[in-house]
């Protein structure tokens, strides 16, 4: 057997964890692929722990016990679930059945650590796994007979990843076989490599969803994106083979970290109302959230209360989860004495879904109730869930600050004057029985309050303490708990855990530890960067862009008569400088932005944000957008506003409120506050105008595009901006339009949190036409099938049919199979590198440039759906895959926009003749004004058309020197610029008195001559060339006429 095969990796996978994990050798033989057990382990089990209830049972029914156990079994277990029955047995005749034994939370129990060693795992190799025919898995792996996973594993030896794991689930697993049935047999599904590992808790043919199960390539590291560093054993997935499926902690993930989520979610019913759907999810933590949680319990019981942690968490981590299962944990945690480790967990937090999700959680995991307390109702009934026991609290981020006074046991910072004798003595008892508790508090950094009362109270009770409140309006929850943290200082009886995406300064300072470098740092981190390669979040500044920029491109592509465009791209490049303070000529450049690029976004569904700098500025924009909407008549665009209380306009004297402003479209009625989000939700409204509100804190999956209006720093820049990463099917990387910030301080904001290469540059969009060409020559496709395929992908809503995604496969498939006939590694990668870059570029621009090139957007379509097919060697680079869910919501968003409109039928021919001239005369390219732009952005110059002028003057000199014209025709264009660059040098000098300052210049910096001398020089090369082709023919027919 060689060492690259399939096979191999299986083989070494099964020695570590038969030899290390603790794992056992199952066999076929014992497998049952109808009912999906293995019947006589789960006998042996039954018999080994419980003997004398299975003795009980042997007398009552004799010989046919088995038969009629295993009949109950896959009755609770189709009933109940895989999760269900082994944490908590299943019924067989009034007496219930232990499956499976868990480890507590402490050594107190001896008979129940006895019973935990009995649990026997077995991994069992290509295991028949569909009724019907001879199918395999690679791996099953069942606790006591019962499946819980399994892995389908590749090896790129053979010259297949971890992706053909994953389309082997989607394409040839039947999720209707008993094995593979949701939550009912096995939980969880591992498609793995030595290099990678992804999974998925349910399977569902092609709109199966795995998520990576990932390190990280540099864990720990702000650095670190997706994918996994070398490991100790050879593989890179060693850790998941040797820690992870290791018998103790596979076993604790089965039995504390699995859960079934339950969402309620409102749908429309198709006739104008809301239906309430329920939907299930298999929970099973990402590595990061397993790894979080297990280091925090870790240090949490060597160390005791007292201590403080700071997480650094990206959005798109899934705190939620690592919320809950951390409380659960620390409210169970016992240390190395057996003594408990915290009285009570007490979680404060804005998410409403918490609470409900945490008892859900608990209930499954350990079948009891009462253990967590949600306090809705006064400070009271928090009070007294402080000391009676409750082992987990939550409450809400408006109680923040009472609760912190009553566990911080802030005496001295209380207005004891006004309180009466018995509320004296009973805030003495709360004191006294508080500071004799312990306490783990987790602070949840998401969803912060959109009011200002929490920080007027909180003032109220720091008193001399507070610090100043930051200069850019509400402090946030953050402040606040520094405000706390550093007036009352560290309390030995609490511990803080503190959660947050982008921590603060003084955050590191309090809850952070030293690092390598001696600097506080977070104890644990799951990045910005991961959470965008692993596709949790969307990148928000791919498509970031100044207005400087945006009029650039697309003043660029209205001047350039080679690009066709739509009528309305004059009224996106209208206003080369914008007054400061002129909100009119914003809202024109921003409504109609949007209802060209993005209200077709996301099925129709897209949703933009306008971030104001002040509350007089929101009412002023909001009384602007509904002017010029009105006076265009537009119906398919509506704005709300958000900002606190009343904002009254000193030019006018009228004052304003936000449910004053926001009439709702439906009832007439002003929308209240508490309304607005779920009225912005629905398809009544599409831009959200706001003022110091909703910029922290607010998902809302469907925002796509981002208005910016106001100076954005530090945190609030990252905080702000992120609102746009949420992910939903269909949806693309979002846009901003940024009128204010400078991209380099963005750039500087983002960089502690995510290690971004660069925000988007301005684009060159004559890049487009060039990569076209280039790709077009390596004729891996034929225009011939990529104006078939648009054939289809156009059609009109109405003539779309199922069949068409065959038909459209069809046309790609010739292209893959030329792609991998390329026997050069270096050229298939080059040419996938092309397309992608096209893509990227096209998805860009489309953004800011109303193109109407069909070729263009043909080829747009078409590659991406082409992408995912051309198959990637063995690398560490991250690979986008277009899904199909998100491939037809685009599919959807070009027919809807009218990006294209390709006619039905056989792909037209070339225009007759008789169309030349009838057109109207197109303006020239202005020559060498590229060299212009590029020395004025680069160098900060003002050249103007006299500059450009005398570089044209040198130009028509260069091109009439004999030498010149003979290196240009001996010569490639790189050879060419070495062979003249003398000689420019002496026709500039020769015109130094038409020109002082730019000649001057261009001898003197060296780095000003690289920039422009490149372009000159293939602009002198062009045009010699352009001169050759044309009297080239009227040379050859002289020569052939000769006798």
């Amino acid at each position: 057997m060689t060492q690259t095969t399939e096979r191999a990796f299986e083989t070494h996978v099964e020695e570590i964890l038969l030899g290390q994990s603790g794992w056992k050798s199952g066999t076929n033989a014992e497998w049952d692929k109808e009912r999906a057990l293995f019947p006589a382990r789960v006998f042996a089990f039954l018999q080994e722990t419980q003997g004398e209830l299975w003795q009980q049972m042997r007398d009552l029914h004799g010989p046919g016990l088995e038969s009629m156990l295993v009949a109950a079994l896959v009755k609770e277990l189709d009933i109940k679930g895989t999760l269900h029955v082994l944490r908590h047995g299943f019924k067989f005749y009034g007496k219930t059945f232990r499956l499976a034994y868990f480890k507590p939370a402490h050594a107190l129990n001896w008979d129940i650590i006895g019973l935990y060693g009995k649990n026997q795992l077995t991994i069992t190799r290509q295991t028949p796994c569909h009724p019907s025919d001879n199918s395999t898995v690679d791996m099953v792996f069942a606790v006591n007979g019962v499946p819980v996973a399994t892995c389908e594993l590749k090896n790129p030896g053979t010259g297949q990843s971890w992706r053909k794991a994953v389309n082997q689930y989607r394409e040839d697993r039947d999720p209707r076989a008993p094995l593979f049935q949701f939550k009912n047999r096995a939980l969880v599904h591992f498609a793995a490599d030595p290099d990678e590992v992804h999974m998925t808790t349910r399977l569902a043919k092609e709109r199966t969803h795995f998520l990576p199960f990932n390190r990280g390539s540099h864990p720990g590291e702000i650095q670190c994106g997706g994918g996994n560093p070398q490991h100790e054993s050879g593989y890179r997935t060693g850790y998941f083979w040797e820690e992870v499926l290791q018998r103790d902690s596979f076993l604790d993930i089965l039995g504390h970290f699995m859960f079934i989520e339950k969402r309620d979610q409102k749908k429309d019913d198709g006739k104008g109302g809301k239906i309430r759907v329920t939907t299930e999810t298999v929970i099973f933590p990402r590595y990061h959230q397993l790894d979080a949680v297990r280091k925090l319990v870790a240090t949490a019981r060597r160390e005791g209360a007292g201590r403080n942690y700071l997480i650094q968490h990206s959005a798109g981590s899934g705190k939620t989860n690592s919320i809950s299962w951390l409380s659960h944990r620390l409210a169970s945690l016992h240390n190395e004495r057996d003594e408990k480790t915290y009285d009570c967990v007490v979680v404060i937090t804005d998410r409403r879904i918490l609470d409900q999700q945490l008892q859900d959680a608990i209930y499954q995991i350990e079948h009891a109730q009462g253990v967590v307390k949600a306090i809705d109702q006064d400070a009271k009934q928090l009070a007294a869930a402080l000391i009676d026991g409750t082992k987990i609290v939550i409450t809400t981020l408006q109680k923040f600050p009472f609760v912190l006074r009553g566990l911080l046991h802030a005496a001295g910072a209380e207005n004891q004057d006004q309180a009466t004798d018995e509320e004296k003595r009973q805030a003495k008892e709360w004191e006294t029985a508080i500071a004799a508790r312990k306490y783990a508090v987790i602070v949840d950094e998401a969803h912060s309050s959109q009011t200002g009362e929490t920080a007027r109270e909180l003032k109220a009770i720091l008193g001399a303490n507070a610090a100043p409140e930051p200069e850019d309006g509400e402090p946030d929850w953050e402040d606040r708990l520094n405000q706390i943290m550093q007036s009352r200082g560290r309390q030995p009886n609490l511990s803080f855990f503190a959660f947050t995406a982008t921590p603060k300064g003084k955050t590191l300072e309090l809850f952070g530890r030293p690092g390598a470098n001696g600097t506080p740092e977070a104890f644990h981190t799951y990045s910005m960067r991961q959470a965008i390669e692993e596709a949790f979040i969307l990148d928000v500044l791919q498509n970031y862009t100044s207005y400087d920029t945006y009029f650039r491109l697309v003043k660029a592509v209205e001047d350039d008569p080679n690009v066709p465009k739509r009528k309305a791209a004059r009224a996106l490049a209208k206003f080369m400088s914008l007054h400061p303070h002129n909100i009119e000529q914003k809202t024109e450049v921003m409504v109609e932005h949007f209802r060209l690029h993005v209200k077709n976004q996301i099925g129709g569904r897209a949703k933009a944000m306008v971030v104001t700098s002040s509350r007089l500025h929101a009412v002023r924009y909001k009384l602007a957008f509904e002017r010029y909407i009105a006076a265009n008549g537009y119906t398919d665009v509506r704005p709300l506003v958000a900002f606190s209380g009343t904002v009254k306009d000193p030019e006018t004297g009228v004052e304003y409120t936000e449910p004053g402003m926001n009439p709702d479209v439906v009832t007439g009625k002003p929308i209240s506050e508490s309304q607005l989000p779920d009225r912005f939700d629905s398809p009544d409204y599409q831009v959200l105008l706001v003022a110091n509100k909703y910029q922290t804190g607010y998902d809302q999956p469907l925002l796509h595009t981002m208005y910016v209006d106001k100076r954005l720093d530090g945190v609030q820049a990252v905080q702000t901006l992120s609102r746009l990463n949420r992910k939903i099917p269909g949806k693309s990387e979002p846009f901003i339009l940024d009128f204010v910030n400078p991209p380099e301080d963005i750039y500087r904001a983002f960089k502690p949190y995510y290690d971004a290469t660069s925000l988007q540059e301005a684009s060159d969009p004559s890049k487009l036409e060039t990569l076209k060409h280039e790709l077009d020559q390596a004729q891996v496709y034929f225009w011939s099938e990529v104006e078939a395929f648009a054939q289809i992908f156009y059609r009109p809503l109405e003539k779309q049919n199922a069949g068409d995604h065959a038909r459209m496969q069809q046309h790609l498939q010739p292209a893959v199979d030329r792609f991998k006939a390329i026997p050069e590694e270096e050229k298939r990668t080059a040419f996938r590198e092309k397309l992608s870059g096209y893509v990227q570029i096209y998805a860009f621009l489309s953004q800011v440039v109303p193109y109407a090139d069909p070729e263009l957007e043909m080829l747009y379509s078409y590659g991406r759906f082409l992408l995912p097919h051309l198959p990637l060697e063995r690398d560490t680079t991250v690979l986008k895959l277009g899904d199909e869910v998100g491939l037809q919501y685009y599919r959807l968003e070009r027919v809807s926009s009218g990006a294209i409109q390709v006619r039905e039928g056989p792909p037209e021919g070339v225009k007759s003749p008789t169309d030349v001239g009838t057109g109207k005369a197109k303006d020239e390219k202005v020559p060498l004004s590229e060299i212009i732009q590029v020395l004025n952005d680069r160098f900060g110059t003002n050249f103007t058309e006299e500059d450009r002028l005398f570089f044209e003057q040198i130009k028509e000199k260069a091109v009439k020197d004999e030498k010149v014209i003979r290196t240009a025709r001996a010569n490639p264009l790189d050879k060419f610029q070495l062979g003249i660059r003398k000689l420019i040098e002496d026709l500039m000098i020769q015109r130094m008195a038409d020109n002082d300052k730019i000649v001057t210049r261009y001898m003197d910096d060296q780095e000003f001559q690289n920039s422009a001398f490149p372009i000159l020089a293939k602009e002198i090369f062009e045009s010699i060339q352009a001169t050759d082709e044309k009297t080239m023919p009227a040379e050859a027919g002289e020569g052939a006429g000769t006798p």
